[in-house]
């Protein structure tokens, strides 16, 4: 089963960091995120990555095409134009890049890349999000379900601090970032059946929407609820937030070795 990573978009809210790289290629410790969710699929079984790439998706390119420059030492040697590595054998990954279109939204990604998925289903997520759901378990959920598409439900945790308040103003209860309260929502790890690419018009349908509320509406997404550890990076709180988790040598969502 494949792996679809949409890297397509622009990442404005991260500010001068996605200037002059797309947001997957922002670092983690000395590896970009899209590293860290591929040697997370990559631990439990999946290999077969489709990057949908899009804004300055060269630097995608750039990247997996000299991997072994980024992963190993090396000695090249100039005269013969020849480059030895020191490293054992890298990761077992298939890595496809298709230039899906600067402006194309999610669906419209999804769409363009029909041709290389055959009729197959697929696992599905974004570049700017890690976590430690079990993949194999969320394939065996959704395959029990026998739905067109699953989604991963996540909580996120509040990131502010809550005040419960007396009829007379003051504070009764404080609860420094709360769990949250308690609603579900998307967390970017889905699986997919072929057919879901039915519901896509075009470049300009945001998956998100018409085609996610369509198939809601016809009882075919199943919730595949997951209640360890997940986070997005869309500012640069975020960033700094995972830069740290990385930093202690405890992150929570490296599930390999």
């Amino acid at each position: 089963m494949k792996v679809l990573i949409l890297a397509g978009g622009v990442g404005t809210r991260l500010g001068d960091e996605t200037v002059l790289i797309p947001k997957p290629m922002i670092m983690i410790g000395n590896d970009p995120i899209i590293w860290h969710i591929m040697k997370h699929y990559a631990h439990h079984g999946f290999t077969e990555f489709v990057v949908l790439l899009g804004y300055k998706g060269y630097v995608l390119k750039e990247y997996f095409a000299n991997y072994f420059l980024y992963q190993h030492d090396v000695t090249i040697d100039i005269k013969t134009n020849t480059v030895k590595t020191h490293s054992p054998a890298t990761e077992d990954w298939r890595v496809t890049l298709i230039d899906t279109g600067q402006k194309t939204l999610t669906g419209g990604r999804l769409r363009r890349v029909r041709d290389f998925l055959h009729g197959e289903s697929f696992l599905l997520t974004y570049g700017d999000g890690v976590c430690d759901v079990n993949i194999r378990e969320l394939v065996a959920f959704h395959q029990q379900r026998g739905r067109l598409l699953t989604v991963t439900a996540v909580q996120p945790e509040g990131r502010y601090g809550v005040l419960k308040l007396d009829h007379d103003d003051s504070v009764a209860h404080f609860h420094e970032k709360p769990e949250g309260d308690g609603a579900w929502i998307n967390g970017g790890f889905f699986v997919c059946e072929n057919g879901v690419l039915d519901y896509i018009a075009s470049d300009a349908t945001m998956f998100e929407r018409e085609p996610m509320q369509r198939l809601a509406a016809e009882n075919q997404i199943a919730a595949f609820r997951h209640f360890g550890f997940w986070q997005c990076m869309d500012t640069p709180r975020d960033k700094v937030r995972l830069q740290e988790m990385w930093a202690s040598g405890r992150p929570a969502w490296r599930t390999w070795v």
